[in-house]
């Protein structure tokens, strides 16, 4: 049988209490008798519970964190920015994907109710009402670009608004008047700030302009399938706006297979700024998302609500956007500048 912290107690002619504070590092314990203990329950194969320290402390240092999905080079990026901040704080990770459905990210909540400090949610199509029925009181929650009107938590949200109104602004500049969009899920909060971006900006900046709107799914493939679409457009579009990298860079192989040349035949453009952005050939032109500082920020605001206890008090913050310029648009000089979207003047 494995050891308890009795038998460790015992060994070391010391009380339970004792062990305890000494393999917390408490300054109540001696040195001498700290290093005993240690010494002892290394040789007995002690094994602290984190189960029975949770009960004392009523800590798990355990942070959940709630993902539309698991899978993608964006989302790889954010659990890396989420995971070098919370080992700063000693704090682990326990990951769920809701997979775009609100049953399911629901459920992953409820589960995580008890399980973990606090929550990092990162659930565009889940509304403010879903999370209020679903958020246990008290519980320390940040919500990624998510809406969150109503819900007591710390909102970050990356400009996406501002971010889409300035690439149609830069494609505009480069003479562009006919420009396609690829949206991404209709239900989801960023595509829809993306898409009031781009409508926006052609109403005001090209009002001859008729918005051209296709729909995707944030994937690869459906911006391939989307890319065939435009294939067959007649007068095909001088340039082609996609929501996220991921199905700009879909369209792209869907055009070269067809031998249309980017950007001597079409411009095209995307948003986020994933790694791969600029190992494409040729390098897309993006909205840069400072992705794993997101996820670092939104890991160091729960933190300090956890250990402050003050779950409400930090204002919503809103994140800039910047636009980057690479050969894909057929741009000037490859480069960045920051977003001034209307929204944040």
């Amino acid at each position: 049988m494995a050891a308890t912290i009795r038998d460790v107690a015992r060994a070391a002619n010391v009380s339970v209490a004792t062990v305890s504070r000494a393999l917390n590092e408490h300054a109540n314990v001696s040195r001498q008798t700290r290093d005993r203990v240690k010494t002892v329950a290394r040789e007995l194969g002690f094994v602290p519970s984190g189960a029975a320290r949770s009960l004392i402390t009523r800590r798990t240092q355990t942070i959940g964190v709630l993902l539309p999905d698991l899978h993608g080079e964006f989302f790889s990026e954010l659990i890396r920015g989420i995971d070098t901040a919370a080992r700063g704080h000693g704090l682990h990770l326990l990951l769920s994907g809701s997979h775009g459905d609100r049953a399911e990210a629901a459920s992953a909540i409820k589960a995580m109710s008890g399980r973990v400090d606090g929550l990092l949610i990162m659930s565009p199509h889940l509304d403010a009402r879903a999370l209020a029925d679903n958020l246990p009181r008290g519980w320390p929650v940040v919500l990624m670009n998510t809406r969150g009107e109503g819900v007591q938590a710390a909102c970050l949200t990356v400009d996406n608004y501002g971010g889409a109104y300035a690439m149609v602004r830069h494609l505009a500049g480069l003479g562009h008047r006919s420009i396609v969009f690829i949206g991404g899920p209709e239900a989801n909060f960023e595509a829809q700030e993306r898409l009031r971006g781009y409508r926006e900006a052609l109403a005001q900046l090209l009002p001859g302009s008729e918005p051209l709107v296709l729909p995707g799914e944030f994937t690869e493939e459906s911006g391939w399938r989307v890319g065939n679409r435009i294939l067959a457009m007649q007068p095909r579009p001088g340039a082609i706006f996609a929501a996220n990298d991921a199905m700009a860079i879909g369209c792209l192989f869907c055009l070269g297979e067809a031998g249309v040349q980017v950007p001597h035949d079409v411009a095209l453009v995307g948003f986020d700024d994933i790694p791969l952005a600029r190992f494409v050939n040729p390098p897309l032109t993006t909205v840069r998302v400072r992705i794993a500082e997101l996820g670092s920020m939104a890991l160091e605001r729960l933190a300090l609500s956890i250990e402050t206890k003050n779950f409400a008090s930090i204002k919503p913050q809103t994140l800039r956007s910047e636009l980057v310029v690479r050969t894909s648009c057929g741009g000037a000089q490859e480069g960045a500048a920051s977003v001034a979207s209307p929204k944040l003047r």
